[in-house]
């Protein structure tokens, strides 16, 4: 889902492990360097990666993450935790309400005369042969691009969960390609995350450890799933989780569970 796990993980060492907030977010990030790379190399592959938008994003999405990452350090962990779940569970209601229309994000606009400052045209083959055509509008995503680093930094999910969304309602990629380059320039925005949260001491290897073996089999066999779904139901699938995940994190937090 492009998505990086991390979503799905701090809440589980939060909830399972009770770990507090601020080393759930740091371990993941660590997790999630590994998930890019695993899922980017999937991706090469299929050839499903718009290089051009995934490395101007990160231009953005770094600093976000060392921002966010810093930004932990002055936020009480129980707040932190409340914070994630609704987060989470705003973007993942507003997916499903919208559902993005998907089809239209991949179609040929504001082509020869009509084309704007800013926004470039884009053809992808990937490996089957099918074609992506498409208008990348960047520029108007680059401040959101930076919440979605600031969101991996503070929150530990990798950014995916608000990059994905942005590359589909604003740049104007397909959720197949949104989701493939998501995850190239999820791989610096975690690098930065990551480090930061080492320098804090946030980041528990021997947690960590662990979680990356089962995210480099996880995502190749995610990318290979997600390659096989529709993208509507690609998204549906991905919103109702998190929506689920999101409630959950609340509830623990405000009850005191």
């Amino acid at each position: 889902m492009g998505v990086g796990g991390g979503v799905i993980v701090v809440p589980i060492l939060i909830l399972l492990f009770d770990l507090n907030a601020e080393r759930a977010v740091g371990t993941s990030l660590l997790m999630i360097v590994f998930t890019a790379l695993s899922a980017t190399f999937a991706y090469v592959r299929q050839k499903r990666i718009d290089w051009k938008v995934g490395l101007v994003a990160a231009t953005t999405t770094v600093p976000g993450a060392v921002i966010g990452g810093f930004a932990t350090k002055y936020v009480p962990s129980s707040f932190l935790s409340i914070i994630l779940g609704v987060t989470i569970f705003l973007i993942a209601a507003a997916m499903l309400r919208r559902s993005y229309r998907t089809g239209k994000a991949a179609t040929v606009v504001a082509r020869g005369p009509q084309a704007r400052k800013g926004v470039w045209a884009r053809r992808i083959v990937d490996s089957t042969g099918k074609v992506f055509e498409y208008d990348a509008k960047i520029y108007s995503g680059l401040v959101f691009l930076f919440l979605g680093g600031l969101a991996s930094g503070f929150l530990g999910i990798g950014g995916g969960l608000i990059v994905v969304p942005i590359f589909v309602a604003m740049v104007g990629l397909s959720m197949h390609i949104a989701v493939a380059t998501s995850m190239l320039t999820m791989i610096f925005t975690s690098i930065a995350g990551v480090s930061t949260h080492i320098l804090l001491g946030n980041v528990l290897v021997d947690y960590a450890a662990p979680l990356v073996v089962g995210i480099l089999i996880g995502a190749q066999l995610g990318a290979r799933t997600a390659k096989q779904l529709r993208s509507t139901g690609l998204e549906r699938v991905f919103a109702v989780a998190v929506l689920l995940i999101g409630i959950v994190l609340i509830i623990r937090q405000l009850m005191g569970i």
